[in-house]
């Protein structure tokens, strides 16, 4: 898969290709692919949504930039940064977004709102999605290697129109959350009553 963008509007700053070699420090292989899989599935999305193409570049290629830290930066990171003391009760499928945006701003030099609200957003979504995060929350849920029952559907949905995919996955998230009997962070709660409402017929 090859990206040819230039970054010319300071989202990062730095280029794709130094953007790129700091992420692969982080990442293992398998999880530095998927992300520059969500990063074209992005693009691709924010071409049909008007969002701009760079902000999405960036924004896909460090959603996961947290994902294998170990638990103890997230623990750290929470109490250092006065953030909610409750996600001490969670685990690294929320962390990595909630509590990695901060890595990522802190890190990368990264400080756009909308880039970070979609990093802290990206597993749980939020009752209000920006663009840029809808698409992002949708990029990482339906890029080309992922393979589970109902994808296929996600993928048209989100062809379709972008919010009819954010009510799908929020509705199938938290299925299987419930289905698996795993805690369910209050934030999934909150975001499928909003996008269900918004769209009850998926």
């Amino acid at each position: 898969m090859v990206t040819e963008i230039n970054y010319t509007q300071h989202w990062f700053p730095g280029t794709r290709d130094e953007l790129l070699a700091q992420i692969s420090q982080q990442l293992k292989p398998k999880r530095f692919a998927h992300v520059q899989r969500v990063e074209h599935t992005a693009m691709a999305l924010a071409r049909a949504n008007d969002v701009d193409v760079e902000q999405a570049s960036v924004a896909g290629l460090v959603h996961d930039y947290a994902k294998q830290r170990p638990a103890e930066d997230f623990e750290a990171a929470i109490r250092a940064y006065d953030m909610d003391p409750g996600l001490l009760n969670y685990g690294n499928a929320i962390w990595h977004g909630v509590v990695g945006a901060e890595f990522v701003k802190r890190e990368l030099k990264i400080t756009d709102e909308d880039i970070l609200n979609a990093v802290r957003h990206h597993t749980t979504g939020a009752v209000y999605m920006t663009k840029l995060e809808q698409i992002v929350y949708m990029a990482d849920y339906i890029e080309p290697a992922r393979d589970f029952p109902g994808v296929e559907q996600a993928r048209k949905l989100t062809e379709q129109e972008l919010g009819l995919g954010v009510a799908f996955q929020a509705k199938h998230t938290l299925q299987y959350l419930v289905a698996k009997d795993k805690p369910v962070y209050p934030k999934s709660i909150m975001t499928y009553n909003a996008w269900i409402q918004r769209y009850p017929t998926v």
